[in-house]
């Protein structure tokens, strides 16, 4: 005798689902996508799992937008979720990116957890469209939306360190971050918040509002900047930057801000929602209030004042 199905969400109609599946990403493995088809059977609705393929990602993306389904849950990094949701922007299909990278900031804001399996099931029984605010990164020649943050100048050098070590490259690791001291203090970025008088920095990050404990919801991207007086306080600085709220160190101060123009003498080190790239020695970015719509469950703050 066949389970009876569990109920979908209340609050909106899903009949037709589809998920993208990166079997070589961060937690997921190669068992991620027939545990999802298990889950998803669980539900009155029809459902695929697609496992994307090296070398074919963008064309099943597209293939997957064209079909629009109600929903389109990604199990993948945050680089890969991201795209995926930009691509999908405003207008497209909800999208819901479960946690299957490293750091899972959007996940985790969206569904209180790391786990996939649990953040699915809250999507599919508790979910409702969400406006998901960001930012998009441009240098003329390279454009790049974010939903998480952004970091600008010589500290984004440590994010290879990072991902190196956290690989077991302990030679690579070594050699990026003996590549960061040597670039470190090289250079202050220059920046202008919404047309004021340019300021230097260290470094700048920009945070969405789904991710900063300082803004209300869609106002802004929370800016810090970071000013260390010398190495030992950037080294503070940078191990307090992902576990603690090192916006409460006094080398760094924030404000709220819908457009950023950046500077350098050289070209500018970023890591854009955890991807490290080089940006031309000037860059812009703009705050999108509205850029993708997500599915997930309604935050408590927000069903209060329903």
């Amino acid at each position: 005798m066949a389970a009876e199905a569990h109920e979908l969400t209340p609050h909106v109609a899903i009949s037709r689902v589809i998920m993208l599946v990166n079997p070589l990403s961060g937690s997921v493995g190669p068992r991620a996508a027939g545990e999802a088809e298990a889950i998803l059977a669980d539900y009155g609705c029809d459902s695929s799992v697609v496992a994307l393929e090296g070398g074919r990602f963008d064309a099943q993306i597209s293939e997957a937008l064209d079909a629009k389904p109600d929903v389109l849950f990604v199990l993948a990094g945050d680089g890969t979720a991201g795209t995926i949701a930009s691509r999908a922007g405003p207008d497209g299909p909800l999208v819901a990116p479960l946690p299957g990278g490293t750091m899972n900031m959007l996940p985790k804001a969206l569904y209180g957890t790391a786990d996939w399996k649990l953040a699915l099931r809250r999507a599919l029984e508790e979910g409702a469209p969400q406006s998901v605010a960001g930012g998009e990164v441009s240098d003329g020649a390279f454009t790049q939306s974010f939903y998480c943050a952004a970091i600008f100048g010589s500290p984004a050098l440590w994010a290879p360190a990072r991902e190196a070590m956290r690989t077991g490259k302990l030679k690579l690791a070594w050699l990026h971050a003996r590549r960061a001291l040597k670039r470190a203090f090289s250079g202050r970025l220059r920046f202008s918040l919404d047309a004021r008088p340019e300021r230097r920095a260290e470094a700048l990050v920009l945070i969405s509002p789904m991710i900063s404990r300082a803004m209300e919801e869609n106002t802004g991207l929370e800016a810090a900047a970071m000013n260390p007086s010398d190495a030992m306080e950037a080294f503070r600085l940078a191990a307090h930057a992902v576990m603690d709220d090192w916006r409460q160190d006094p080398a760094v101060t924030t404000r709220a801000t819908q457009k950023v123009a950046i500077r350098a003498r050289s070209r500018i080190p970023a890591v854009i929602d955890g991807e490290p790239v080089q940006l031309r020695h000037t860059a812009g970015v703009r705050f999108i209030r509205k850029a993708f719509r997500a599915l997930a469950p309604v935050p408590p703050a927000a069903e209060d004042s329903v």
